[in-house]
C-alpha cells in the first residue's frame, strides 16, 4: 500500500504539462469548423518556419563574407527593427518602405506614390496600440490576413474540389501553404492581404453575395495594382451563374445583380484620386514605377523569352516556375465551370511579366497571388500515392527558396 501511495517527484510537472496540452487541444476542438484547423495550421507553420529561420541564420552568420555586400543595408535595417531574429527575419526590402509609408504624417504633402496604400494604412491605427511600433503593426496585419486567408481557402477550396467536405478544404489549405514562396505570407509584405481579399471575393461571388463581393473587391483593388483587373474573373462567375448568357435580354438582370462589381475598379480610382489630390497627377503611381524601377508596360511573352535566353539562371528559374504554374492552371482549370479561376490565374501571372525585366527580381513573390494553382494541385492529390510525392517536392522547393531568403539573397524573390 505504501508503494501505491508513493508520489513520483516529477509526476506533478508532467501531469501539469499534460493538462496544459490537453486543455489546448480541447479548446481547438471546441472551435467551430474550420477555425480549429485554421488556427492549428497557422500556429504550426509559424513555429516551424521561425525555428528553421533562426537555425539557418545562426549557421549562415558563421560563413565568411556573409551577408553578401549588396544585402548588408537590409541586415542593418532588420537589426534596427528588432534584435530578435525570429521576428526581424520577416522584414526585407519593401517591408521597410511600407513602414516608411505607415509613419509618414498625413498633415503634410504626400511624397511617395510608388505603392498602393491599403497595407501601410491598415497598420497606422494599430501602431499606437503596440507602443508605437509600426513594424509590429505591419507584421500583425499580414499575419491576421493570413489567418483569414486560410479560412477562405478552406471554404472556397472545399467548394471547388467538388464538395469534398473537410478533407478537400484541408487539402486546399495545405497546398496553398506549399506554393514555392508561401513563407512570404508570414512576412511584412502585401501577399497575405491580397490573397486573403481575392479568396474572400471569390468565396462571396460563389455564394451570390454580390454586395460583399464589391466591398471586398474595392479594398482588393487598393491593395495592389493588379487588383482592379480581378473584376474580369469575378464577372465571369456572375456570367456562369446565369448560364453564360450575355445577350441583350440578360443585361438588365446581370446589371441588377452584378452592379457592385463596379466597386472593384472604383478602389483603384480612389488611389488615383489620392495621387491627383496630393500631386496633381492622376498617374503618379505609374510615373513613380517608371522612374524608380524602370517599369514600363511590355509584351509579357517577350519578357519570358528574354529570361529563358538571357543566360541568367536566377531569372530563368522564376520564369520557368511562372510557366509551370500557367500550364498547371490551363490543364487543371479547363472545365467551363473553372474558367473564372483560369482567367484570374492568367491575369495575376501575365500582368507582372508585362512589367519587363525589372520583374525578374520579384516574380516569385508575385506568383503567390495565383491561388487556383494550389487548388488544382489539391484536386490532383486525391489520386493514391500522388499526394505524398507532390507534398515532398513542394516542401523541398520551398525550403530551398526559404534558405535563399534567409541567407540574404533576397533579390531572387523580392
Amino acid at each position: 500500500m505504501a508503494d501505491e501511495r508513493r508520489v513520483d517527484p516529477g509526476g506533478g510537472a508532467r501531469a501539469g504539462r499534460t493538462r496544459w496540452w490537453s486543455r489546448g487541444v480541447s479548446v481547438v476542438r471546441r472551435l467551430p469548423e474550420p477555425w480549429g484547423f485554421v488556427l492549428a495550421v497557422f500556429a504550426g507553420s509559424k513555429l516551424v518556419l521561425s525555428l528553421i529561420g533562426v537555425l539557418v541564420l545562426a549557421a549562415w552568420d558563421g560563413v565568411p563574407g556573409a551577408p553578401p555586400p549588396g544585402e548588408t543595408a537590409m541586415r542593418a535595417q532588420q537589426d534596427a527593427i528588432s534584435s530578435h531574429r525570429w521576428f526581424s527575419l520577416w522584414f526585407a526590402w519593401d517591408s521597410f518602405l511600407y513602414e516608411h509609408l505607415a509613419r509618414l504624417p498625413l498633415d503634410r504633402p504626400w511624397p511617395d506614390f510608388g505603392f498602393p496604400l491599403l497595407y501601410p494604412f491598415l497598420a497606422r491605427p494599430l501602431a499606437p496600440l503596440l507602443g508605437g511600433h509600426t513594424a509590429w503593426a505591419l507584421l500583425l496585419v499580414s499575419n491576421v490576413a493570413l489567418v483569414f486567408q486560410l479560412y477562405y481557402a478552406y471554404r472556397l477550396g472545399g467548394r471547388l474540389l467538388g464538395g469534398a467536405g473537410p478533407a478537400g478544404g484541408r487539402r486546399a489549405v495545405r497546398y496553398l501553404l506549399l506554393l514555392p514562396t508561401a513563407f512570404l505570407f508570414q512576412a511584412a509584405l502585401t501577399e497575405s492581404l491580397f490573397v486573403c481579399l481575392a479568396l474572400a471575393a471569390f468565396w462571396y461571388a460563389e455564394r451570390s453575395r454580390w454586395l460583399l463581393v464589391g466591398v471586398v473587391g474595392y479594398f482588393l483593388a487598393m491593395s495592389r495594382s493588379v487588383g482592379f483587373l480581378v473584376v474580369v474573373p469575378l464577372a465571369l462567375v456572375l456570367l456562369r451563374e446565369h448560364g453564360w448568357r450575355a445577350g441583350p435580354r440578360a443585361w438588365p438582370r446581370l446589371l441588377r445583380q452584378g452592379w457592385p462589381l463596379l466597386l472593384v475598379p472604383a478602389g483603384w480610382l480612389t488611389f488615383m484620386a489620392f495621387c491627383r489630390w496630393q500631386s496633381g497627377d492622376w498617374f503618379a503611381y505609374q510615373h513613380a514605377q517608371e522612374t524608380g524601377w524602370g517599369i514600363r508596360l511590355q509584351n509579357p511573352f517577350a519578357t519570358v523569352a528574354s529570361a529563358l535566353t538571357g543566360g541568367n539562371s536566377a531569372d530563368a528559374l522564376g520564369v520557368w516556375i511562372a510557366v509551370v504554374m500557367l500550364v498547371v492552371a490551363v490543364v487543371g482549370l479547363r472545365r467551363r465551370a473553372d474558367w473564372p479561376y483560369l482567367v484570374y490565374t492568367i491575369v495575376v501571372v501575365l500582368v507582372p511579366l508585362s512589367m519587363g525585366p525589372p520583374v525578374y527580381k520579384s516574380l516569385l513573390r508575385y506568383l503567390l497571388a495565383a491561388f487556383p494553382v494550389a487548388f488544382v494541385l489539391a484536386r490532383w492529390a486525391r489520386r493514391p500515392g500522388l499526394d505524398g510525392w507532390l507534398t515532398a517536392a513542394l516542401a523541398l522547393l520551398q525550403g530551398a527558396l526559404f534558405a535563399v531568403w534567409l541567407t540574404y539573397w533576397t533579390h531572387l524573390i523580392i
